[in-house]
């Protein structure tokens, strides 16, 4: 009875299960693929951690994420990658981030944190190379600017 059950876990060579042809490199025996709109949700996110980063995306697209996420169904969950671009191919990956700081914070600092941020977040949770991280300033977020002040701006009146 014994010998039956070792026969049944011998693999096609003969061998045990788990012997031979690779069993050593658990990364030969298959493909991970990661999409890019998993890449941009992280950067967008390790971006967003950063102290001074007061928004993300450019004056139009973020014009157009606010009324968007207004709308009851409109696509609320997309806000994370406002101001995310990325290529990614097998091994690594390159992203672009529009960004709005805080008024009174080192500019250059925040640009380097964010893209500090970035790289280590994606390279731990992916293990893709980043090559690189560009960080455009679009705006800077003054004390006085109220967010509903630029939305009542932006919306549309009704007649």
């Amino acid at each position: 009875m014994a010998e039956t059950a070792q026969q049944n876990r011998s693999g096609p060579s003969g061998g045990r299960l788990g012997e031979g042809r690779g069993a050593s490199d658990p990364r030969v025996r298959g493909k991970t693929t990661i999409a890019d709109g998993v890449v941009e949700k992280i950067a967008g996110m390790a971006a967003r951690e950063v102290d001074g980063v007061h928004a993300m995306g450019a004056g139009a697209s973020r014009a157009f994420g606010a009324m968007r996420d207004r709308v009851p169904g409109g696509g609320g969950g997309q806000s994370v990658t406002r101001g995310v671009k990325v290529e990614v191919g097998e091994t690594q990956a390159a992203i672009d981030l529009d960004i709005v700081v805080e008024y009174g914070v080192s500019i250059t600092d925040v640009a380097n944190d964010v893209r500090e941020n970035v790289i280590g977040s994606l390279e731990r949770m992916t293990g893709l190379e980043v090559v690189e991280v560009n960080v455009t300033v679009d705006d800077v977020k003054l004390p006085d600017d109220s967010d509903e002040e630029e939305q009542s701006e932006q919306r549309p009146r009704l007649q």
